[in-house]
């Protein structure tokens, strides 16, 4: 077992390759240890080189409202009006601070997603 930092994308396409090799290796054995550490190190280099972004705060809502089978309504009941819901919906509202956290306590939509601009 060799471990060295992933530096270079030829140090990454290795470390994919090796991951593939010792996917199912159980925990306890030497193998399971190098998985862990390998993934760990995979991890870092992609939150380093492919990072991704937060996702815009009303498709985040639209997203969770779809995941929860909820509509227009049921976001009413959490910002106050449905004419407000249509509102937040067609971005012609901002969030507002309680609304902010009556969506994060509803629809647990992390509230750094929620408060960006948008």
């Amino acid at each position: 077992m060799e471990i060295k930092p992933i530096k270079t994308e030829n140090d990454y396409n290795q470390a994919l390759e090796r991951l593939e090799v010792i996917f199912d290796a159980k925990k306890s054995s030497s193998e399971g240890d190098e998985l862990e550490v390998l993934g760990i190190l995979i991890d870092q280099y992609e939150n380093e080189h492919f990072p991704i972004g937060m996702p815009d705060p009303i498709e985040a809502i639209k997203f969770r409202m779809e995941q929860m089978g909820y509509n227009q309504n049921d976001l009413a009941n959490i910002v106050g009006l449905k004419s407000r819901a249509s509102e937040i919906l067609n971005r012609k509202r901002k969030l507002s601070l309680e609304m902010i956290r009556q969506l994060h306590e509803q629809l647990n939509i992390p509230t750094d997603v929620l408060i960006q601009a948008y």
